[in-house]
């Protein structure tokens, strides 16, 4: 139960700094939370590919997912600019 609400928490707040931080207009609490846990998914496996693990620790966990929604926010401005 503890690990769902961390990820929870980790999530809506990594998804709503990622929003800020790649400039976003914000998506509301649920699309930010989608963001987030996807993120951490996508930036847990891309640090491992390079072998970076910051431990289990909430800011490594949040810097983790926190890079992941950045790149998922960057790949999704990049398939839907408007040309």
């Amino acid at each position: 139960m503890l690990g769902t609400l961390l990820t929870v928490i980790v999530g809506a707040l990594a998804g709503f700094l990622a929003g800020k931080l790649m400039k976003g207009s914000g998506f509301g609490f649920l699309v930010n939370l989608l963001v987030g846990i996807v993120g951490g998914f996508l930036g847990g496996n891309l640090l491992a590919w390079f072998g970076i693990n910051w431990g289990r620790t909430f800011i490594g966990y949040l810097v983790t997912a926190l890079i992941g929604s950045c790149l998922l926010l960057w790949v999704v401005s990049l398939l839907t600019k408007k040309k």
